[in-house]
């Protein structure tokens, strides 16, 4: 697909649409093509030089079999992010970060295997010992646990890079992967802080219909690494 039709997709998608002026980081200066109104609109040629480098950056793990998590809990984020790492076979966080997700994965996989162990005890009717008060307490147990665990269920070690949508909302997961020295992908707006991710795309990351474009962008790139493919050049 060549720039100039990637840019009209952006652009009907409403990923120029930055913060106001005052929310602005100043590291993201240079992508913002002009302010209206007090709003920031974001220069969405960069965005689309920045977004080629993350494709590329996509497919070359996808290349090497590389797991990608991906992460973003915010209304305009969660379906998107859940429905893309499902469609790549991807672990995901879509509800809440858990600390120590990255930088504490042995504790985290413990409480996931217990998870998938009271899954399996309750199919074959091994909770039927306890009291209803127990498999109560048991129930409710397995229903957080789903919430918080749902999306590492599959995996057995931890990723080897994250994607992000809004790393500012999403700084506990973006420090984690900072300490484990992960390589991050991230959708980030006019408010975060660019210098701390490796391949930063600076776009609206607050409405589905931008949230939805990168993150099919990104889809691409990982299932033509995978099987070969090239990507398109311009």
């Amino acid at each position: 697909m060549s720039t100039q039709n990637t840019i009209e997709e952006m652009f009907r998608a409403g990923v120029h649409y930055g913060y106001s002026k005052s929310r602005r980081h100043p590291s993201t200066s240079q992508y913002v093509f002009a302010t209206k109104s007090g709003v920031d609109i974001i220069n969405i040629e960069k965005t689309e030089e920045l977004l080629q480098k993350a494709v590329e950056a996509v497919s070359k793990f996808a290349s090497t079999g590389k797991t990608i998590l991906f992460v973003g809990t915010k209304p305009e984020a969660k379906q998107q992010i859940i429905e893309t790492a499902l469609a790549l076979n991807m672990p995901y966080v879509g509800e809440r970060w858990v600390g120590g997700a990255l930088t504490n994965f042995p504790e985290i996989k413990k409480r996931i295997l217990k998870l998938l162990d009271l899954r399996e005890q309750k199919e074959k009717g091994g909770l039927d010992k306890y009291t209803k008060k127990e498999r109560l307490l048991i129930d409710r147990e397995m229903e957080d646990m789903t919430k918080n665990f749902q999306g590492l269920v599959g995996i057995t070690k931890t990723p080897d890079a994250i994607f992000v949508v809004d790393p500012k909302k999403e700084h506990i997961a973006v420090t984690e992967a900072k300490k484990m020295k992960l390589p991050i992908i991230a959708l980030l707006n006019t408010d975060c802080n660019l210098k701390q991710i490796e391949y930063p795309i600076v776009a609206n990351d607050a409405s589905v219909s931008s949230v939805t474009f990168f993150l099919g962008k990104i889809k691409d790139a990982y299932t033509k690494g995978a099987s070969g493919t090239p990507l398109a050049t311009k």
